[in-house]
């Protein structure tokens, strides 16, 4: 493990604040929550946690539109309580990384306040067209639509790549990046470890003018992945460096040559990239049209990216994403395919990322209508596809299958009323988002006394990975990937993964394994995760319906 950074040694925990623990019974996450339930997340094996935004915001974005990146939003607590979690948090090992949103802010931004009345030096912090009737090119949205916005006060419009609160900064002038700077120190010096960096590859944008037309992203020829972009990513590198701090970059669109180009040690620039390829699997184009899942694709991209990129980001779930389980799993069984999931994400080379509730085999939200919706992203498909004339059920299907709510119900804590979710709860309020009905059944509490819960196994797969230095450091085989099956190798490890409703003769992947092996770790012995008393090496042993094992050579 000496060659290995201590990130890359890492277990990371995605917090989604406003959906994690409320401690004051308003019915919002807030930092005191999550100071409550550090212990959890120590006992777990976390190595980092990794804040979804916490700034001040008007939140029509849920945060990810920013008014004050150097404030914390009420909602959530106190600067006073932020620097309390930095400490407790580090009393137990456990370093904390910020979402970092520096394509856009909060049209309620000072900056932009400012930009809009022409007040120098903000005046270029975004980017202008002088165009008011029309709109300035032909460029499209990320949440669908034209990306401009007309705004009354300065006569003109602003570029918005996402919603249109959220307006992108204009990289073109100098005194954007001295701001960003100030930003990053400040929370650096606060004892922050590295920022999950938000967008970061469609930061600059060469120029307005007209994109090749495209089914979606017109325009995005000339704001991805530029070499403007990847000078800014060089500057935030050369920053970090000197507080031994990371960054994790979400970059869209991106492809293994790509994620190596951003990321090798020698360009310095970021540490990691979460790619998407693998969790476009089950899409046509864009998320809303969905698709069968294939296992066997699934698999081939992980393993390609294994073979190319030379660190991985590792993740099935995040707040952007439905449920992992629901997702790639079986109704018939939920519990296995979660244990199975987690076996596949904690044995991949890289750094795994575990979003909130995915311990426990959270699941998908059980809403009826988008009257449970919070949503902006989902909110403006909904109208785009009724101005499609849509059908009603066919509207509601894409939703239900793809809302970034799915993965933001509040986390289910106990079996106690809102899942003990708002721990001083009086009746007076609600949750800002519907708590999923099955809490009664998957909750943290009843998986901490049964040892053979979903939870249980996370801990100890979690503690065995770190035990292990070739599932740290040792080379990926894909052996064998399959619609029914996977096998493949770490070092001396053989995983093995039945992902079908039905059993799966050991015989089918006899010649890949090893003529000598012992079960290390299985999804399904009876006493303990790690119990290695079920050998299969008998003649005809089978392996269970989405049972997976790690089997020692």
């Amino acid at each position: 493990m000496g060659n290995l950074a201590w990130w890359q040694k890492a277990v990371i925990y995605q917090i989604y604040p406003r959906s994690f623990a409320d401690s004051n019974g308003d019915g919002i996450g807030d930092i005191p929550g999550i100071i409550s339930k550090l212990d959890h997340l120590r006992d777990l094996g976390i190595d980092v946690i990794w804040l979804s935004p916490v700034y001040a915001s008007p939140n029509e974005d849920n945060g990810y539109d920013i008014s004050d990146y150097m404030s914390i939003h009420p909602d959530y607590g106190t600067m006073d309580d932020f620097e309390q979690l930095i400490r407790e948090a580090k009393a137990r090992g456990i370093s904390v990384i910020m979402d970092l949103v520096i394509n856009h802010t909060s049209t309620e931004h000072e900056w932009f306040q400012k930009s809009r009345q022409g007040i120098e030096p903000y005046k270029n912090y975004y980017y202008w067209s002088d165009t008011w009737a029309g709109t300035p090119n032909n460029w499209t949205g990320f949440f669908g639509g034209s990306c401009w916005e007309k705004d009354a006060v300065r006569g003109a419009s602003y570029l918005h790549l996402f919603a249109p609160h959220q307006a992108d900064l204009n990289y073109h002038e100098p005194k954007v990046f001295e701001e960003v700077e100030r930003i990053l120190r400040f929370w650096l010096e606060k004892g922050v470890r590295g920022f999950r960096c938000d967008v970061v590859n469609v930061l600059y944008k060469d120029n307005l003018a007209n994109g090749k037309k495209k089914l979606v992203l017109t325009g995005s020829e000339h704001y991805l992945s530029l070499p403007g972009t990847h000078d800014i990513l060089h500057k935030i590198h050369k920053i970090l460096v000197g507080y031994d701090a990371f960054t994790v970059g979400e970059t869209v669109f991106v492809d293994t040559k790509e994620a190596n180009f951003l990321t090798l040690p020698e360009r310095e620039e970021l540490n990691m990239v979460f790619g998407f390829e693998h969790m476009e699997i089950d899409q046509i184009i864009v998320k809303w049209f969905h698709t069968k899942f294939h296992w066997d694709q699934f698999v081939k991209v992980l393993a390609r990216w294994q073979k190319e990129v030379r660190w991985n980001t590792l993740y099935f779930e995040n707040h952007d994403q439905p449920r992992s389980t629901s997702r790639f799993g079986s109704k018939q069984y939920p519990e296995a395919s979660a244990k199975l999931l987690a076996t596949l994400l904690l044995t991949l080379r890289g750094t795994p990322f575990i979003f909130e509730g995915q311990e426990i085999g959270m699941r998908n939200f059980d809403y009826g209508s988008m009257d449970e919706i919070r949503d902006v992203e989902s909110l403006n498909i909904y109208g785009l596809l009724s101005k499609a004339h849509v059908p009603a059920r066919l509207k509601w299907y894409m939703i239900r299958n793809v809302s970034r709510d799915n993965a933001r119900t509040p986390m289910q804590w106990d079996d106690s009323a809102y899942a003990g979710f708002m721990e001083n709860d009086d009746g007076a309020a609600r949750p800002w988002l519907q708590v999923n009905s099955n809490y009664k059944e998957i909750n943290v509490k009843a998986q901490q006394a049964d040892p053979s819960s979903v939870l249980h196994y996370y801990k100890e797969l979690i503690r065995f990975r770190k035990e292990q230095d070739d599932l740290l450091e040792g080379d990926f085989e894909l052996l064998a990937g399959t619609a029914r099956y996977t096998l493949y190798r770490r070092g001396r490890f053989y995983i093995l993964l039945n992902h079908s409703d039905a059993p799966l003769k050991i015989s089918a992947v006899r010649k890949l394994l090893p003529s000598e092996y012992q079960v290390a770790f299985s999804t399904h012995s009876k006493d303990a995760p790690s119990d290695a008393g079920a050998a299969l090496s008998a003649k005809g042993a089978s392996l269970a319906p989405w049972q997976a094992v790690i089997l020692q050579s």
